[in-house]
């Protein structure tokens, strides 16, 4: 339920008293805060304040929740599913000032860091200890706002995602206090596992404002480099088979054809316009030229190559940067039109299936629609590209997204590997996890949270 007027009225003056300036109640910064990469409109809150400290997290959402304001998080605002929408106004908390690097412990390989805190940021910073941060989603993404979707990205089929590199966590819960999940201790049996239960909550139980994250030394040697196949089927089977025979590839990432003359405009390169697996080796010298060497034979028996190795620092950069700049890629493809992201993610013995009948699906569908994918562990996204001022081109374009979605839980998948739930998706859990699954979420909800302040209308609904 929206707040009255009054309350909200009330609650901005607290918080202009308490921050000054760092209340902002502006109809531009307000909207900035309830940017959707999706087509659901554009709900902004009340009133923004810009935190500094922790201290500054818990007066707001103090003040806050005394004047019954939903309170959502916000970190860069580069999720994809509605999650830093306000769909019943309040305080949006700003966490990008938030910024520091509290601590890194490289005899223990971690580090303590601020929510706000970039994941380029980090590993700048961690570079001169020999040590890097592996998630990578793509985006700048800050820290906080990878835990609360449960990030992952290019480098999850080796490193895992957030949830097997988020060591502990700090949060300020709806009634102010601190919660502290764990300590800085690799394993722990003490109690329930709180730090999991933050991680891919979505803002919905508290603010995390402290997080201590699980660091990988950087490989001796890394290797990456391109294969082209002549359909997606044995590119996906290339895949299927490098991962069950055990090789340690740090990448795979699968390019459909669409993607790659994308990628080529845009990033200019000179790709075959073929279905396409961008790979990655890291260790020693020796173990990667070997796992390089048969992973080529692994794809030259299922039709693919001619095979490209990017040996120079600055040719696998390129390679990687036209990979995580693939949504503004497609976007050339379709001038005008907007891209619609959204992804699932099957048992990767089902991934060839899934992906030739989705492709078939957009044929049908008459959708230009980019699929690329974290295909080592069965996670793909397609990008239908839609002009937004045709009512039967959307309609199309929802179909096929609920098609995709029925097809992922039919191969015993999940309706989305790493983009969350939020606003976007919420329709669809309770067919892939059941009534009883919701409502225990609802019930850890409302026992956090009783007044259904921390980011309401999102993950599961509440009351009416």
């Amino acid at each position: 339920m929206r707040p009255s007027p009054e309350a909200v009225a009330a609650a901005t003056l607290e918080l202009h008293r308490r921050f000054g300036n760092r209340a902002v109640t502006s109809q531009s910064v307000r909207e900035q805060h309830a940017h959707t990469t999706t087509w659901i409109p554009n709900q902004p809150p009340d009133v923004v304040v810009f935190a500094e400290s922790e201290e500054d997290v818990r007066d707001a959402v103090k003040i806050a929740a005394a004047h019954h304001l939903p309170i959502v998080p916000f970190g860069t605002g580069s999720s994809l599913e509605g999650h830093v929408n306000a769909p019943f106004g309040g305080v949006s908390i700003d966490l990008q000032g938030m910024k520091k690097i509290i601590a890194v412990h490289p005899e223990d390989l971690d580090c303590v860091v601020e929510p706000g805190v970039t994941r380029k940021q980090l590993n700048e910073t961690l570079k001169s200890h020999g040590l890097f941060f592996p998630i990578d989603p793509g985006a700048d993404a800050s820290i906080g706002g990878m835990v609360a979707t449960r990030a992952s990205g290019t480098n999850a089929v080796r490193y895992g995602t957030m949830k097997d590199n988020v060591l502990a966590l700090e949060a300020i819960l709806p009634n102010g206090e601190k919660l502290v999940t764990a300590r800085r201790a690799k394993k722990t049996s003490a109690g329930y596992d709180l730090t999991r239960l933050l991680v891919g909550s979505e803002g919905t139980l508290g603010i995390v404002t402290k997080i201590t994250l699980k660091l990988s030394g950087l490989p001796e040697a890394v290797s990456a480099g391109v294969c082209p196949f002549p359909d997606i089927e044995s590119a996906a089977n290339a895949t299927i088979l490098t991962i069950q025979s055990g090789l340690p590839v740090a990448r795979i990432e699968l390019l459909d054809e669409v993607q790659i003359r994308a990628c080529n405009q845009y990033s200019k390169l000179n790709l075959a316009e073929q279905p396409t697996l961008f790979v990655e080796f890291h260790g020693t010298e020796q173990g990667v030229a070997e796992q390089a060497q048969r992973f080529g034979e692994i794809a030259a028996d299922l039709g693919g190559g001619p095979f490209s190795w990017a040996t120079k620092p600055e040719d696998r950069t390129k390679l990687w940067e036209a990979r995580h700049n693939a949504y503004w890629a497609s976007l050339t493809l379709r001038p005008g039109a907007k891209g619609i992201s959204t992804d699932v993610c099957v048992p990767i013995s089902r991934l060839a299936e899934c992906i030739a009948e989705t492709k078939a699906d957009l044929e049908s569908a008459g959708l230009i629609s980019p699929i690329v994918g974290h295909v080592g562990d069965g996670n793909f996204h397609c990008l239908p590209l839609i002009d937004m001022s045709n009512e039967a081109e959307i309609a199309a374009a929802k179909g096929f997204m609920a098609r995709l979605v029925e097809r992922a839980l039919a191969m015993e998948g999940t309706c989305t590997g790493e983009h969350g739930v939020g606003q976007g998706k919420m329709k669809y859990l309770e067919t892939e996890l059941g009534a009883p699954a919701l409502d225990a979420m609802r019930l850890i909800k409302q026992a956090l949270d009783p007044k259904n302040l921390m980011n309401p209308g999102k993950i599961v609904m509440i009351g009416s």
